[in-house]
């Protein structure tokens, strides 16, 4: 089997996994663990930020100590903070366990990506890393059906089986990547080079910052647009899942194909601002549902909105992982992916309160202002990619290919 399919086979085995716990979890810890709603939204926010702030030091780790090594630690470690939960019934023991959970996956990210990066060549790993996500779309997909049944049955046997299945879905996977070649580790380091370098890279920061802003999608389809379908439309109450099965859908079956054109930061670029402007005009779409209008042409306009939001996401993913891989200095890639990889984490930190704020609060108009924001920020990347690539240029810190373009 080649590396590509071991780290798809891999991907598929925890996003199964992660599916599962995205779809219980919530009544899990209240039913089972028997905390409050409150107390697991506070443990869970303190858990993520804490994996926001490991996430750059464990991608160091990766550059460090080489990241198939690291990669299998800390799947084994997920599957063992998951495997606490089935244990623990007091909220100290949750947040310690939720912590692990948090640090483990954020980091796990960090050196899957560094792993992709020492092992596959520059012109393919966002085409490989294109698969790998529409691989993790399909396993989520796998995932929340086992969840589906256990929120069926609605028992503690349930819930801990589903649990179970997510610990020894990470256990899986820390095989496959056993089985993956181990890429080159760092040990050559410049003595007077700061240790996590990327903490002191201002254009790499600001490429970080603007890409969790547009990844402000995310609680805006998991979120925001089922409540607004509830409480401002006439839609029927099937469409909030119908719009989650078009966004996976869309993703496993188009990313790779999205993906192909992206080769370049030029062409990154480009596929962020299309990311942009399809975000708008999804935005605009969900406006129009609020319209009076029959309950199946509504239910037509939200899956119009959904399918140009995922549409809008491909080609957003398509371009950040460009980016992040080649502004990224090849001996550095975990730390810088690390970092990179904060962006889910301030999307789902911030998005939720933002969002509902604008879009519940303010209707139509609402979701236009968001519509901007994403507009304006796919904008600014490519002056964003043009100031990173002329200091890579400087420092010869990335191969001339990709800087060539924006440099001159």
């Amino acid at each position: 089997m080649t590396t590509s399919k071991h780290l798809a086979m891999a991907q598929l085995a925890n996003s199964v996994g992660d599916g599962a716990f995205i779809v219980t979890s919530a009544l899990f810890f209240t039913r089972v663990v028997g905390l409050s709603t409150a107390q697991v939204g506070l443990g869970l926010t303190i858990a993520w930020l804490v994996g926001f702030l490991t996430g750059v030091p464990l991608g160091h780790l990766a550059d460090r100590r080489g990241p198939r090594g690291v990669a299998m630690l800390l799947a084994v470690s997920t599957a063992a903070s998951v495997g606490a939960f089935l244990f623990v019934r007091s909220f100290p023991l949750f947040l310690i366990a939720a912590i692990a959970y948090a640090t483990s996956q954020t980091g796990l990210t960090a050196a899957r990506q560094a792993l992709l990066a020492g092992l596959v060549s520059p012109a393919e790993r966002t085409r490989i890393r294109a698969m790998l996500q529409a691989t993790a779309n399909g396993g989520l997909a796998v995932g929340a059906a086992f969840g589906g049944v256990a929120l069926k049955f609605d028992t503690t046997e349930a819930y801990l089986t589903v649990f179970a299945i997510d610990a020894v879905s990470f256990l899986v996977a820390a095989a496959l990547i056993r089985r993956v070649p181990a890429a080159r580790a760092v040990t050559d380091r410049d003595p007077s080079a700061p240790r996590l370098a990327v903490l002191r890279d201002r254009p790499y920061a600001v490429l970080t910052l603007l890409n969790a802003v547009m990844l402000m999608f995310m609680p805006l389809l998991s979120l925001v647009a089922p409540l607004w379908i509830v409480e401002r439309t006439n839609a029927p109450g099937w469409v909030v899942a119908s719009l989650l099965v078009i966004n996976t859908l869309g993703v496993t079956v188009f990313q790779v194909r999205i993906a192909r054109g992206v080769t370049s930061l030029k062409t990154a670029t480009r596929s962020v601002r299309v990311a942009g402007v399809a975000m708008l005009v999804a935005c605009a779409v969900f406006a129009l549902s609020a319209i009076d209008a029959p309950p199946a042409a509504t239910a037509v306009v939200l899956a119009a909105a959904a399918a140009l939001l995922t549409f809008g996401e491909m080609k957003l993913a398509s371009g950040a992982w460009e980016i992040s891989f080649g502004l990224a200095p090849a001996e550095q890639q975990g730390q810088y992916q690390g970092f990179f990889g904060t962006g889910p984490a301030i999307a789902r930190m911030l998005g939720p309160v933002l969002l509902t704020t604008l879009v519940l609060g303010w209707g139509p108009i609402g979701w236009m202002v968001v519509g901007a924001l994403f507009l304006g920020t796919s904008c600014a990347t490519g002056p964003a990619v043009r100031w990173a690539a002329r200091t890579r240029a400087a420092s010869k810190a990335v191969r001339p290919s990709l800087v060539e373009e924006y440099a001159a």
